[in-house]
């Protein structure tokens, strides 16, 4: 292709200083190779240091009901500037489906089996919490899935969650939460049931954690 429409900084090289990485892109758009700009695991802080050098049209981190990060301040900063913010991982990578089978049986080349959530000491913690969060995507008439994406909707016209499958089926699932009617109470009770008090382990192992500027828990720190 003649242009890229939104090129992320999928990671913040943390020995170069921000501007000059949003800089350099500044000059892609002066190139006509790119037509906006977007941040990808980047803290507020960070944000709207970018922002002081061009605009920035989107931010890319993880949220979901079990990834709380962006609420540090993220979600109000895109809301006050006009910044897309774009959920990965909006199923807690697959656990929101109520389907995973137990890490133990993931692939060895699985990402998730290095994530401390999915491993021994934090994971039966964590698996706990699915029955009462099947029950209740059943009581509101949909599927699991279905529930998460339609929570993350429903925090701000400017969050875009992008879910990712290989499954047509699958893919037709997560559309289909774009026109859920979910009442206060059940999104509420989704709320309070997954969250960063009741999830147990941090996101990212501590050196993973080193890689990304996301704003981070004091406990996870």
């Amino acid at each position: 292709m003649d242009v890229i429409d939104l090129y992320y900084l999928h990671r913040w090289d943390k020995t170069v200083p921000i501007a000059e990485s949003v800089g350099g892109l500044v000059d892609l758009m002066g190139a006509g190779k790119i037509r906006a700009i977007g941040l990808s695991e980047v803290s507020t802080t960070r944000l709207r240091e970018a922002q002081q050098i061009a605009e920035i049209a989107a931010v890319q981190n993880e949220y979901s009901l079990w990834t709380r990060n962006p609420e540090l301040g993220l979600v109000e900063a895109c809301e006050q500037t006009g910044v897309a913010l774009v959920p990965f991982s909006p199923l807690a990578r697959g656990f929101l489906t109520g389907a995973l089978p137990d890490p133990q049986a993931f692939e060895s080349g699985d990402l998730r089996r290095g994530m401390p959530r999915f491993q021994p000491d934090h994971w039966p913690g964590n698996a706990a919490l699915l029955p009462a969060w099947t029950a209740l995507a059943a009581e509101a008439g949909c599927k699991p899935g279905q529930l998460a994406l339609a929570w993350l909707l429903s925090r701000g016209e400017r969050v875009v969650p992008i879910p990712g499958t290989t499954d047509p089926d699958h893919l037709d699932e997560n559309l289909a939460a774009v026109h859920l009617t979910l009442s206060d109470d059940v999104l509420a009770r989704a709320d309070a049931l997954v969250n960063h008090a009741t999830v147990v382990g941090p996101r990212y192992s501590a050196a993973q954690s080193r890689e990304v500027d996301a704003d981070t828990f004091e406990e996870d720190a």
